[in-house]
This record gives C-alpha cells, sequence and structure tokens, in this order.
C-alpha cells in the first residue's frame, strides 16, 4: 500500500483540499453540499482558515485527509482553531488524524499561539474521547435555537411609557459597544472578526435619551450573533423591540441563535418561542 504523505495546504490546489474535505465528510451527521467555490469561500473566508495553516493528507494522488487551521486573537488570546478534521472513513483508525493534529498543534507554536481551540458535537464520543486523548479539555457547551413564528414579533410592545428607541448602527459603533461590554463569552462564529469578514450582517441599537444601552448584530437571513442590552435596561423590552425591528426591516420569517453556557440570554428566547435544535456541540480548548 502507497504510504501516505503530508503536506501544507499551500503545496496543494483548491480542488485537492476540497476532495479531502468532502471525502472525509462523506459518512458525517451533517451534510454538506458545497460547491468548490463555495467550499472556499466560507472556510477560508469568515471562518478564518487560512491555507497555509491548513494540512492535507495524501496517499499517492488521493487526497484522504484534510485539518484546516486559521489564526485570531480571541478573547484577548492568540489561537489556533482547528476549521475541520476530516478523514476518508476506510483510513481511520490508523494514525493519521493524530499525525494531522500534531502539524495542527506544531504550526500552532510556530506562529505564537497559546491555546488552541475546537468544535465537535455532542455524542460524537469518538471523537470527544480522541481529542481528550490529545489533551483537549471540554469548555463551552454551544446550543442552537430557532423560531419560525414570528408573529409575537410583529407589532411593538404596548411598553410606551419607556423612551428607548432602536435605529441602525454602523459597524464602528456596534464594534465598540460590543468590546465595551465584552466581559461575556462569544463563541468563534459569533465574535467580531467571523461578522467583519462575513459581510452579511446588520446592526441595530437601543437607545435611552441618546445613549446606546443595546445591541443586535443578525443577518440578513435571521442569524443572530451578538444580542446584548445593559443591566439596568433588562427586563424592559429592550432586546425584543431590537429583534422587532430587525424582523420589520429585514423582513425576516426565521430566526435562529446560537449561545455557549448563556442561562440568561437562553431563558429569554424560550419566553419568545424559540426551541432549541437538535444538535449542540462542545467548545475544546488547549493550552499551549
Amino acid at each position: 500500500m502507497t504510504t501516505i504523505q503530508y503536506y501544507r495546504g499551500t503545496e496543494c490546489k483548491m480542488d485537492v483540499l476540497f476532495t479531502a474535505f468532502q471525502t472525509g465528510f462523506s459518512d458525517y451527521l451533517i451534510k454538506y453540499n458545497f460547491t468548490l467555490e463555495q467550499f472556499a469561500d466560507r472556510f477560508f473566508g469568515p471562518e478564518g482558515n487560512a491555507i497555509e495553516h491548513s494540512f492535507v493528507a495524501l496517499r499517492g494522488d488521493e487526497p484522504v485527509g484534510i485539518v484546516l487551521g486559521g489564526t485570531r486573537e480571541y478573547e484577548g488570546i492568540r489561537t489556533m482553531r482547528c476549521g475541520a478534521l476530516a478523514l476518508k472513513p476506510g483510513e481511520r483508525g490508523q494514525g493519521v488524524s493524530a499525525r494531522l493534529m500534531e502539524l495542527h498543534r506544531e504550526e500552532a507554536i510556530r506562529q505564537g499561539c497559546r491555546q488552541l481551540l475546537l468544535e465537535v458535537i455532542v455524542g460524537n464520543d469518538r471523537a470527544i474521547a480522541f481529542y481528550h486523548k490529545l489533551g483537549y479539555s471540554r469548555v463551552y457547551e454551544l446550543s442552537y435555537f430557532s423560531k419560525s413564528d414570528l408573529s409575537n414579533l410583529k407589532s411593538l410592545p404596548n411598553k410606551l411609557d419607556d423612551p428607548i428607541s432602536v435605529a441602525p448602527l454602523d459597524w464602528g459603533d456596534f464594534a465598540s459597544s460590543v468590546n465595551k461590554n465584552r466581559y461575556f463569552h462569544l463563541n468563534w462564529q459569533n465574535d467580531l472578526d467571523y461578522i467583519r469578514r462575513a459581510g452579511d450582517h446588520v446592526f441595530f441599537g437601543a437607545f435611552h435619551e441618546g445613549e446606546l444601552v443595546g445591541t443586535l448584530g443578525i443577518t440578513r437571513t435571521g442569524r443572530i450573533s451578538i444580542l446584548f442590552v445593559d443591566l439596568d435596561f433588562r427586563s424592559r423590552g429592550t432586546a425584543t423591540r431590537l429583534l422587532q425591528r430587525a424582523v420589520s426591516e429585514l423582513e425576516l420569517s426565521k430566526l435562529s441563535i446560537s449561545i455557549p453556557n448563556n442561562a440568561l440570554i437562553e431563558g429569554f428566547i424560550r419566553r419568545l418561542g424559540f426551541q432549541r435544535d437538535a444538535i449542540s456541540q462542545y467548545e475544546m480548548y488547549l493550552t499551549l
């Protein structure tokens, strides 16, 4: 049998990376139906992976495995995230994944990273055990919620005696507000850098006597990335007004959100009628 060789992403064409990705995820719980262009745009765009920080395993000319890697100053720490680890089903259990993750870790150290990060689906016990063996620890559980009946968000609340108004925000004011209140955890795909790269978000602010007291970052398809209200303005309909403005202005038919270990916002969205999706993930970290 031909020996497996490992290559940096820059040593291969994009179609080789794409084939390795497709082959490795062919039996995955979540089905990926990307074109080559969609794969490149997403995984080497807002996801933050870089071709030069990724590695591919080839058996002869056949791509059989891949690890995607990207670096970011994430919550004040230089971090390397594993954006995907995929291996052809017939190649599993032979140490290929371990070697790819070894290359991934070595690259993180070369880039001056202080921690590694990845997400794994809850219930994927084999993968979780593999990452534990590599030294990763579970830190956050990432839950997904959605709401398709938006009838209770079609009209303004009746708290007309509460002088809170909602208006569009530009990127600078939105980012400044989030950074000012950055004592809560944001998962990688809701972080400011991801939002900036994605370029598909709209921002709204809630104002009280000219002061910004709440912010919302949401995509044009209804995926909520950040929803935050100052402590003194919670339980006053502020967050609801932000969502109502977005639903009305963007003509949304569905809302979705992902949240890591945040009982406060989970209680709020459940009261609005959001339903928890079947799939959740663990965020796992390894300190370097």
